[in-house]
């Protein structure tokens, strides 16, 4: 078999007893056709211990293999693109999750499909992040984050309460805003929690960022879709009493203090993302949500 792949690395969504089960049929797949695996360490804990397979930090686990296999859905795939993206290793997710933009391959298929892409027919997307740096105007240092593959949201969580804030676009003032918040997504993170708040999809080839209020206090606000190369920086309030968090793909929660502004653009790394020859975004949109119905007619 022609292949530049000879290790793969296995993640997997531990919350879900059906992902141990795919992992299982993967790996003796694998084994099968002689390739190398290396397993999560977290992963490895939920499979039978007679597996034997090298375990590796999942943060490490990108220098040891050649193509990352992500068994869950599309926050699994998140996690694990933040993981490898040091390495510069390709991705491709096993469906276990809900809607799977990201995770193209149904589980009863792995075997079809994850022959043709070992066997080099495939093709490769690669998609920007965006990296997102706390800047603290009172001790003049900073914070940097986790890059975000979907999205970067200011709210206040579980308080439901409006923030006034200033945004900038390339130290443009853009506009004053009251509102539950902001979200900043990728062209990726547009078929995410930006979609739910009435953002514009974006079709991820595109080098582009949109932001959309949460909730506004104004009917003239509106998302908005800037180049993929803007300098964005919010500036909450410091009158503002209560406290407003940023969150990095819904997977982590970085309280903010009112004397840090955010600057948030695009990061240097892109990630390789995996699809099958017959992949199609359209078909994925149509699938996914729901447009394949045709409308009645009255």
């Amino acid at each position: 078999m022609s292949t530049s792949f000879q290790t793969v690395g296995l993640i997997g969504r531990l919350s879900c007893e059906e992902t141990a089960k795919t992992i299982c049929n993967i790996i003796a797949h694998l084994k099968e056709r002689g390739f190398g695996i290396a397993i999560d360490t977290d992963t490895a804990t939920v499979l039978p211990k007679h597996l034997a397979c090298q375990t590796y930090p999942k943060k490490e686990l990108g220098q040891y293999v050649d193509l990352v296999i992500v068994v869950g859905g599309d926050g699994s795939l998140l996690s694990a693109a933040r993981a490898v993206l040091p390495y510069d290793k390709p991705l491709i997710g096993v469906n276990r999750g809900q809607l799977g933009f990201l995770t193209d391959i149904h589980p009863e298929q792995f075997a079809e499909k994850l022959d043709a892409v070992l066997a080099g027919h495939y093709i490769e997307e690669r998609r920007f992040l965006l990296q997102t740096t706390l800047y603290d105007i009172k001790n003049k240092n900073t914070v940097e984050c986790d890059p975000a593959l979907n999205d970067v949201v200011l709210s206040l969580g579980e308080i439901a309460h409006l923030i006034d804030f200033d945004v900038y676009i390339n130290d443009q003032l853009m506009s004053h805003n009251r509102s539950d918040g902001l979200i900043i997504a990728t062209p990726t993170g547009s078929t995410a929690y930006a979609l739910s708040a009435g953002g514009p999809i974006l079709h991820p080839q595109l080098d582009a960022i949109v932001l959309t209020p949460m909730f506004p206090h104004t009917l003239s606000s509106r998302p908005i879709v800037v180049s993929g190369n803007s300098q964005i920086k919010i500036v909450v309030d410091p009158s503002y009493e209560a406290k407003p968090n940023i969150s990095i793909d819904g997977q982590r929660r970085i309280p903010l203090d009112v004397q840090r502004h955010i600057h948030i653009q695009k990061h240097p790394k892109p990630i390789r993302l995996i699809h099958l020859k017959d992949y199609h975004y359209f078909a994925t949109l149509r699938k996914k949500l729901g447009w394949e119905r045709k409308p009645g007619r009255s």
